[in-house]
């Protein structure tokens, strides 16, 4: 990873899905509890509590907004003990937990004003803007706030006098002098929800930004007038687009190129607070992101993609998560976010995971509902989370630990039973078997991202009308721009059709999207991807040299004939015209050691799956009810565990109780039962169960 080439000797150090201190994978399972919020005589009898359900690390949000008296002026504990963050930290130490700060500046935390002081939302100069030129505002409990440009330099000067006051203290408590390991730099950086893409951000400063973004990509003037179709003199006279009006292919450049831009805008941000950290004396402890949770799969229905750029943003910190607050009945949005972010970031956590809710959320469901997203986020591969909350407080419900310190002693056990499950079976040293990639193309989900025709501002609440700030096809432009289909639709519905084809096919596959380096993709055999009559020329290369080097690549329905400039490219098309189609196959090219796959139609996705794959060696599973959904676990080769051994997942996610009979693929010699600890009786390669409605089952199997 960048962070540690340029820190060798760093103590803490996170790759390779693990977060290792000194040299030893750390577990990471931690919660939030809001010392500002409590009684400082409670701090003491809570953190035994959150101890005691076996939580190893408390995660802590910083408010500016707290502390701030007057701009320069802080309180630390001298005013309003519970303010006191100093004795909060050595507190934790003396119990021997770790410790994740989360200084902001924007914590959101429920608080009035997002973690700001009053003041900072309140400076017109820093007051982002959307399309129309006026003030961009957030939509949420209590009151609607101003959105603030983060292009605006000034932002960062104020956010100085914060980072002067807490840095200092945060310091004295750095791993190994103290045992703080990790910080958050801001907080679910999403233009403050205004995902939309002419919601936010045309600050003056923001398209100064963009300017230079375009000079940067472009190079000359003449160069993007080439492209764009125009005669520009200068980048000074290039403005950007404030809705979507295109109706010709000819005219996407100058549309997606504001969307790589927004993705852009939040990496530099990022990078540029995550820069005051380090040089305030957190270099040498880890850093990271948290963006906020997405919807579904493929592109802005899965919104993992744009304006996110988990591995751009991976360049400037150490690792990236999404936060996860769901339910029971959204089982394939879990699984999608979490089998993104396994397949792409450097250590798969979750930085803000439900405990309770929010009073405004709506259908929060029940304890059950937490146990079974729990139970979906650890089988398909995350290692650690922060728990959000741990400790109940104004705004927020139904948490382990109540406000006063008496435990819910249901929801602590269950808790409790997680990180008992997580610890005693070692899962640090698990990965989760894929052999297949599934990939959202990052380009057409920008196109989507950039025709949408309704620009919902940024909001905290569900809508009154039901729609999201997210594109969808509600909102997105019906318009072809001269392709056969409109791909900012047409690659949702094929993104679908290849994830349900690979689930139902039985294939352990991951999710990534196209940004991925593709010296990433040499862990998979498959990848697979959607592609349209365009495609970025370096993409086609990299799917090329995948499949010279013995990788199979599945495509379509289309094979490419334009590049992202919409000027013709047949880097694949001639591949494939030269390269020798498989025998009986009008789909299937033999390219050096491996094979393109190009796949018309996907309306039997699980037949065109398996006929596309067979005859390799991969990773599956087969069921009798396709409803069911597997995942299979083994330990990395150097983990020291025993090589016999599987953790398997069998989820049945419907509301309906099914008579489960899951083939491995291997001779079972024993399997027990983790979560309720009995013995499973098993037939050669077979487990047989009855699953109840919206359960899943962890099971350890011996080979």
């Amino acid at each position: 990873m960048i962070a540690n080439k340029e820190r060798p000797t760093q103590t803490i150090v996170v790759n390779d899905h693990q977060f290792c201190i000194e040299n030893q994978a750390a577990e990471v399972y931690g919660g939030a509890v809001h010392y500002w919020r409590l009684e400082r005589d409670k701090w003491d009898d809570i953190l035994n509590k959150v101890k005691d359900m076996g939580f190893t690390t408390i995660s802590i949000y910083i408010p500016w907004e707290v502390h701030e008296i007057e701009r320069g002026r802080f309180d630390f504990g001298e005013i309003n003990p519970s303010n006191d963050i100093d004795a909060f930290l050595t507190m934790i130490e003396e119990k021997g937990m770790n410790i994740v700060v989360r200084p902001g500046p924007q914590i959101n935390s429920e608080l009035t004003w997002f973690g700001y002081p009053g003041r900072i939302l309140n400076d017109p100069d820093l007051q982002a803007l959307n399309a129309q030129g006026t003030k961009a505002v957030l939509t949420q409990v209590p009151r609607p706030i101003p959105a603030l440009s983060y292009a605006e330099d000034k932002f960062f000067e104020e956010t100085t006098l914060w980072y002067d006051a807490i840095c200092p203290i945060l310091v004295k408590h750095v791993y190994p002098n103290g045992r703080l390991v990790a910080a958050q730099v801001d907080n679910e950086m999403a233009f403050f929800f205004h995902v939309n893409a002419y919601a936010c951000d045309f600050h003056p400063a923001s398209i100064r930004n963009y300017q230079s973004f375009l000079q940067d990509k472009y190079g000359s003037i003449e160069q993007l007038s080439e492209v764009y179709g125009q005669n520009y003199q200068s980048f000074d006279e290039i403005d950007a687009p404030r809705r979507f009006a295109a109706t010709r292919k000819e005219e996407i450049p100058w549309y997606v190129d504001w969307i790589e831009y927004r993705e852009m805008y939040l990496i530099n941000c990022i990078d540029r607070l995550a820069k005051m950290m380090r040089a305030r004396g957190l270099q040498d402890i880890a850093l990271f992101h948290n963006y906020p949770h997405p919807l579904g799969p493929g592109g802005a229905v899965s919104g993992f993609t744009t304006p996110f750029h988990l591995m751009g943003l991976e360049e400037v910190v150490d690792f990236v998560g999404f936060d996860i607050y769901s339910r029971k009945e959204l089982y394939d949005h879990v699984k999608t976010v979490v089998s993104y972010v396994v397949g792409t970031s450097r250590y798969p956590y979750i930085p803000e995971f439900i405990a309770g809710v929010w009073p405004w959320y709506l259908n929060p469901g029940e304890l059950y509902d937490e146990e079974f997203v729990t139970k979906a986020a650890l089988m398909h591969g995350i290692k650690g989370f922060s728990r959000y909350m741990l400790v109940e407080r104004d705004r927020w419900l139904d948490s382990p630990i109540r406000r006063d310190g008496r435990v819910r002693e249901d929801h602590a056990a269950m808790f409790g039973q997680v990180n008992k499950i997580m610890t005693q079976h070692k899962f640090v040293d698990l990965r989760r078997q894929s052999d297949v990639l599934l990939m959202a193309n990052r380009e057409y989900d920008r196109l989507e991202a950039a025709s949408v025709l309704i620009s919902f501002p940024g909001d905290f609440l569900e809508t009154p009308t039901g729609f999201s700030e997210y594109p969808t096809f509600m909102t997105t432009s019906e318009q072809p721009l001269g392709f056969e289909e409109p791909i900012q639709l047409a690659k949702v519905n094929w993104f679908t059709r290849c994830y349900k084809g690979l689930t139902e096919a039985g294939y352990g596959f991951l999710l990534s999207d196209t940004a991925l380096a593709p010296n990433r993709w040499q862990q998979f055999k498959a990848i697979v991807v959607g592609s349209f009559e365009y495609m970025n020329t370096a993409l086609q290369q990299n799917l090329l040299e995948f499949a010279r080097s013995g990788g199979i690549v599945i495509l379509g329905p289309q094979i490419p004939h334009l590049n992202e400039h919409m000027q013709s490219d047949n880097t694949l098309a001639s591949a494939l015209q030269n390269g020798e189609a498989q025998a009986n196959s009008e789909t299937v090219y033999m390219v050096g050691e491996g094979r393109i796959v190009h796949l018309r139609d996907l309306s039997n996705a699980n037949q065109a799956f398996t006929t596309a794959l067979e005859g390799l060696d991969l990773i599956r599973f087969s069921r009798n009810d396709t409803r069911l959904d597997v995942a299979i676990h083994r330990a990395s080769n150097d983990s020291g565990h025993d090589s016999g051994q599987l953790i398997v997942f069998v989820a049945n996610p419907t509301g309906e109780q099914i008579n489960a009979e899951i083939n491995l693929g291997v001779e079972l010699k024993s399997v027990r039962e983790i979560w309720e600890d009995r013995d499973v009786q098993t037939n050669g390669q077979t487990l047989n169960e009855s699953l109840s409605a919206y359960t899943i089952q962890i099971y350890e199997c011996a080979l």
